[in-house]
């Protein structure tokens, strides 16, 4: 028999109360991590079982001895495949989300009380943001916490997403797809544009105004698909009909300006990656009337713990936020609470 009860204090503090009772030791914690990977990895049986450090044969019977357990069947299947996931067994995923990170809770509840002000802050966050954005708050945030060792990873969004989930990273910084996960609890930064970057003598300098056709007539250098707001570029053609020529696309602003500057071509970058190096040999052309704004979000993990220095890193990107506003937006569920009894 198994029995799970969740329940809730609201709306001033989330209290979640776990019981988790198995016959034998036949349920464990194991069994719940392999559901939510399986949820994570689209149902890949391999890729949870390296995620996981075990065999693909290891998590088959788990999720075998699991459904004899409860009596359901937790997963849809076509012959050995998974496609995804029963009613009963989103109920269970449900669940098992929860019990997984109030037990990362209870492990981490120790040293949060006794190691406030000082222990090691991860950040995964994209090259721009961490070239460019990054330094002036994180030099405040060392006079506040000086004892704070900092770790940046810079990454796609898509690993910064993956970082936030498994417990690789504490914050995630990227675009609006740390927005769209409602696992994550997601905070603006700043908005931000693309900016056009040319040598300092190339002709769409005389160009007024500025135009999307002008500029796919010139060979294109800019971010890779997936990172920096590539996407709104692609959509600004798009919507014109246009397909401009990219002879290049690169992953950081720095690599971009230097062959903008070799002449392969024009640069679309983010506006804020500017630096001594473009002066006398780049110019940078608002591109703002062209191209959507972007949004910069600083993503945590929906109902996980965190030491105070994670919260005020929150505060110090985005002061209209106070700690207890960042804490309950993180700690208290969106949805309405849901006790099972299975």
């Amino acid at each position: 028999m198994l029995v799970f009860i969740i329940c809730s204090a609201r709306p001033q503090t989330l209290t979640i109360a776990l019981c988790l009772m198995a016959l034998e030791g036949r349920v464990n914690f194991q069994q719940l991590k392999i559901i939510r990977e399986a949820a994570r990895r689209d149902y890949n049986l391999t890729e949870v079982a390296n995620m996981l450090y075990t065999s693909q044969s290891g998590v088959s019977r788990h999720i075998r001895e699991l459904e004899e357990e409860l009596g359901i069947e937790i997963f849809i299947r076509r012959g050995k495949r998974l496609l995804g996931m029963t009613e009963p067994g989103k109920a269970l995923l449900v669940i098992a989300e929860r019990i997984l990170n109030e037990a990362s809770n209870v492990r981490r509840l120790a040293d949060l009380f006794t190691n406030d002000t000082s222990g090691v802050l991860t950040i995964a966050t994209t090259h721009t943001q961490a070239r460019y954005s990054l330094p002036t708050v994180i030099k405040s945030f060392r006079a506040l916490f000086p004892e704070v060792r900092l770790e940046l990873i810079q990454g796609t969004p898509q690993e910064i997403e993956t970082l936030l989930h498994n417990g690789g990273a504490d914050i995630g910084i990227a675009s609006e797809r740390l927005s769209n996960d409602n696992t994550l609890a997601a905070f603006p930064w700043f908005r931000w544009h693309h900016s056009l970057l040319v040598p300092k003598d190339h002709p769409l300098l005389q160009t007024s105004p500025l135009t999307l056709e002008e500029i796919s007539r010139w060979p294109l250098i800019t971010y890779r698909q997936g990172i920096t707001g590539r996407s709104r570029i692609d959509e600004a053609f798009g919507r014109k009909g246009l397909l401009p020529d990219i002879v290049l696309s690169a992953q950081d602003s720095d690599v971009i300006k230097t062959y903008v500057e070799l002449g392969l071509g024009v640069g679309l970058v983010a506006e804020q990656s500017s630096g001594e190096n473009e002066e006398g040999k780049l110019v940078r052309l608002d591109t703002r009337h062209l191209f959507d704004a972007n949004t910069v979000w600083l993503g945590l993990k929906r109902g996980q713990l965190q030491r105070n220095y994670v919260w005020r890193f929150i505060e110090l990107c985005n002061a209209g936020l106070s700690v207890e506003d960042i804490k309950r937006q993180v700690m208290e569920p969106d949805e309405e609470v849901i006790d099972y009894q299975i």
